[in-house]
């Protein structure tokens, strides 16, 4: 049997003329066409019914096997739940239709909403077409509007496409709004293109995950009092210092050489930075340690991490220093001097090691971290 299923998927066919669903059979569906022309002629379900009719009248006298019409409704405004109409009114079409016969079905909608049943209906019986009716004047105008409702509804494509959007849509007002407090056009439109630049870095390498789980680990350290946060807001502190140390250093060796080379004035920079940075360095590793060790994961092997610090400053304060000339703020390193410090940060590295190693060795395990 062929089964021509005309679906309403938000039951104007119901609710504007009160009759009950579903509806089987050619007359019936005509009658109830009639019935909902009559109370709303601007009802695109009304296309919908006299096009199951007439698809009716067309194929019967043509199919080799019996033709079935019916109507069947979901209910307002909630998907899910009118699919779920829809499935227990074909049901009940089906439990109707006197036949030995496999059913298959050519369903009739008004537009991409309603075709959203479509899986609801296939698990019950196959289907072998699918007819969309709408007004040619009007042609797909439903399938576009429910286009953008779905791409409107979804929150990560509306933040990605309305958002820039938004910005572009303030240009004007910007612009305007600038021009009363004498500041010129170009500035505005700067500073939007670098919103509009930045919006799309953001979103084109996926920082918004990175930030989230930044943010995240930010407020779970607030609410488990881990040290951790307070040193690493110190060495970023130390760290700016640092960049700011580094720069008058450059400056004082500029001084005292003119035309300073790129690789001189470099130098300059990382002696005048690198105790900053070791200090951020030792900051944030022992905040680091204090946390593991108050929530039972420490390590003897983790205190290597302050002596590996020390190490490494020592050992690039004296090789910069080695480059530099006599200025302010700087010390200058014989290659004797050199030679020491060399000597000097390779064995604290290594006996840091071999010792905390021998340590853990000897001292029992306390619970594996999770």
């Amino acid at each position: 049997m062929l089964l021509i299923l005309c679906v309403d998927l938000d039951d104007d066919l119901g609710r504007k003329t009160g009759l009950q669903t579903p509806v089987i059979g050619r007359d019936e569906v005509e009658r109830s066409a009639v019935a909902l022309a009559t109370v709303d002629p601007e009802d695109s379900d009304v296309n919908v019914l006299f096009q199951g009719v007439h698809l009716y009248d067309e194929l019967v006298h043509r199919e080799e096997q019996e033709v079935e019409v019916a109507a069947v409704t979901g209910v307002e405004g909630k998907d899910v739940a009118a699919n779920r109409a829809v499935g227990r009114e074909v049901d009940r079409v089906l439990a109707e239709l006197e036949t030995g016969e496999e059913v298959h079905a050519i369903v009739i909608t008004d537009g991409a909403q309603d075709e959203s049943v479509l899986p609801v209906i296939r698990s019950r019986m196959p289907i072998d077409g699918v007819r969309r009716v709408v007004v040619r004047q009007a042609q797909d105008l439903e399938s576009m509007y429910y286009t953008i409702k779905q791409v409107l509804a979804d929150p990560e494509t509306r933040g990605t496409v309305l958002v820039p959007l938004g910005i572009l849509l303030l240009i004007y007002p910007f612009v305007v709004i600038a021009g009363q407090f004498d500041v010129g056009g170009a500035v505005v439109l700067g500073l939007i293109s670098a919103l509009l630049g930045l919006y799309s870095l953001f979103r084109g390498l996926g920082l918004e995950t990175t930030i989230d789980a930044v943010a995240e680990r930010v407020r779970s350290g607030l609410y488990a009092g881990r040290v951790t946060l307070i040193t690493y807001v110190v060495a970023l502190a130390l760290l700016v210092v640092a960049g700011v140390q580094g720069y008058e250093t450059v400056g004082n060796v500029s001084t005292a050489i003119e035309d300073t080379p790129l690789a001189v004035a470099f130098a300059a920079f990382v002696h005048g930075a690198i105790l900053w940075v070791a200090a951020a360095g030792l900051t944030s590793s022992l905040g680091q340690i204090t946390d593991e060790y108050l929530s039972g994961r420490f390590r003897w092997r983790y205190l290597n991490a302050p002596f590996y610090v020390i190490a490494i400053a020592m050992v690039v304060y004296a090789l910069s220093g080695f480059f530099l000339p006599d200025a302010p703020g700087v010390t200058t390193v014989t290659l004797s001097e050199l030679a020491i410090a060399l000597t000097a940060g390779t064995l604290l590295g290594v006996l840091s090691t071999l010792t905390f190693a021998v340590a853990e060795s000897r001292t029992p395990s306390t619970a594996e971290p999770a």
